[in-house]
């Protein structure tokens, strides 16, 4: 996503204030999906407002489901298992998630398909989807190396045991939903536990996954049931806010209406291990997924080192983590994380130019990055690279910096977190 606006960030002496965020992305997206395949209407409130989620709702419109907004709900009337032939290709805009788990469900359709994306999503990997879906049954063609766009010919399938190759939440939920239109039992095997909540959405719409260690299976032929539901705050962007509070001792910051999956979690963990403290109160299960209110309070940061599992839990808020770093007692190191080389940008590249334009020093490495603590930054021109996360990731550490922050292709936030700037700004001290 490449765009022109600019955004200047001034530096900030606190952060006060208590906040609800939009709809989690994760769920937002299987919901609508879910939904679509279900029978009946399925009522969802505080969706997304993230277009990558927009982006879910428009490829269901063309596969012949009607939705409507209501209020501030979503109501989807489902079509049952079967999905109506598109009269144009879907596009699936910047999201990754869209065109990896639709691709799940169009596997079980017997008709043509064809989805693509924007210039950013036409460069992302495919064929970690391409390959079991193949095997089970589909014809699927793709651009060179496995891009999108991809053209999906469905129907007839048979289930798979399968091994992830690289740990991946989407590419789970992909197969989970082929799963459901394959003869047989699927079984996916995942080397490290990725975020569950495809498993905990399918059983949210009546279906029957069952977990046993590190693989999941799902039996084919099982008709979901609509439900309504609230979307709780989305977990990855609250992590923004979260690090804003950290870099200010003496901050006090309440996230209300929160997910706090267990598997989504691990934010907390290191975040509390780094000096932040967090209280996590009326903690509720709501379809499956738990949701609470987190109280945080600065208190000044120690360093932290990411590997291996963590780097796989934290994928998504690796960025605004190392974009504190620098402010950090000990610094942050990052191992094991390559998967950020392939997403909306090249993450671990784009945080690099920018912590080098504030002046940090930064050890850029194939699969990770070492940004030493005690570092001043100072306010610079940086570069979202077209990337959400990257954006909003550099507004926090420009909330420290020395001198105003100018944030070019700073609508790139729009893709998860449209209000981004305005709530920041509402819970900024100056």
């Amino acid at each position: 996503m490449q765009d022109n606006s600019t955004q200047v960030i001034r530096p900030a002496r606190g952060l006060q204030g208590s906040i609800r965020l939009p709809g989690d992305k994760s769920i937002s997206h299987r919901y609508a999906m879910l939904g679509s395949i279900a029978d009946g209407d399925t009522k969802i409130e505080n969706y997304s407002t993230g277009a990558d989620c927009a982006s879910t709702l428009r490829c269901m419109r063309g596969l012949g489901v009607k939705w409507e907004r209501d209020g501030g709900k979503i109501v989807i009337h489902g079509k049952g298992s079967q999905l109506q032939a598109p009269n144009a290709p879907l596009d699936c805009g910047n999201s990754g998630s869209t065109i990896r788990m639709l691709s799940g469900i169009l596997a079980g359709q017997n008709f043509t398909t064809e989805l693509f994306g924007d210039e950013s999503l036409s460069k992302r990997p495919m064929a970690r989807v391409i390959t079991p879906l193949t095997s089970m049954g589909a014809k699927i063609t793709s651009k060179d190396g496995g891009r999108p766009p991809l053209a999906i010919t469905g129907g007839n399938l048979k289930a798979i045991e399968y091994n992830m190759p690289v740990p991946s939440a989407q590419v789970k939920s992909c197969l989970l939903h082929a799963g459901l239109f394959a003869h047989g039992e699927t079984k996916i095997s995942e080397s490290i536990r990725t975020r569950d909540h495809g498993e905990v959405a399918l059983r949210a719409f009546g279906a029957e996954v069952k977990r046993n260690g590190t693989q999941v299976s799902i039996a084919g032929g099982q008709k979901l049931k609509a439900i309504e539901a609230i979307v709780p705050g989305d977990i990855s962007s609250s992590a923004f806010f979260l690090c804003a509070a950290a870099l200010f001792p003496g901050s006090q910051l309440t996230i209300t209406h929160l997910l706090m999956n267990p598997t989504r979690a691990r934010l907390f963990d290191i975040l509390i291990g780094m000096g932040l403290k967090i209280n996590l109160a009326q903690v509720e299960e709501h379809h499956g997924e738990l949701v609470g209110t987190a109280q945080a309070e600065g208190n000044g940061l120690r360093g932290a080192v990411l590997s291996s599992g963590d780097s796989a839990a934290l994928i998504d808020e690796i960025p605004v983590l190392a974009a504190i770093a620098p402010y950090t007692e000990d610094g942050i190191e990052i191992r094991d994380a390559k998967e950020l080389r392939v997403k909306e940008s090249d993450r671990i590249a784009s945080v690099a130019t920018n912590l080098r334009a504030m002046g940090a020093e930064v050890e850029e490495r194939e699969d990770g990055l070492k940004i030493r603590g005690k570092q001043k930054l100072r306010g610079a021109e940086i570069n979202s690279f077209g990337d959400h996360r990257i954006a909003m990731a550099f507004a926090i550490a420009a909330l420290r910096a020395e001198g105003e922050t100018t944030i070019r292709g700073a609508d790139a936030a729009v893709i998860s977190f449209p209000a981004f700037y305005d709530t920041l700004e509402a819970i900024i001290e100056r």
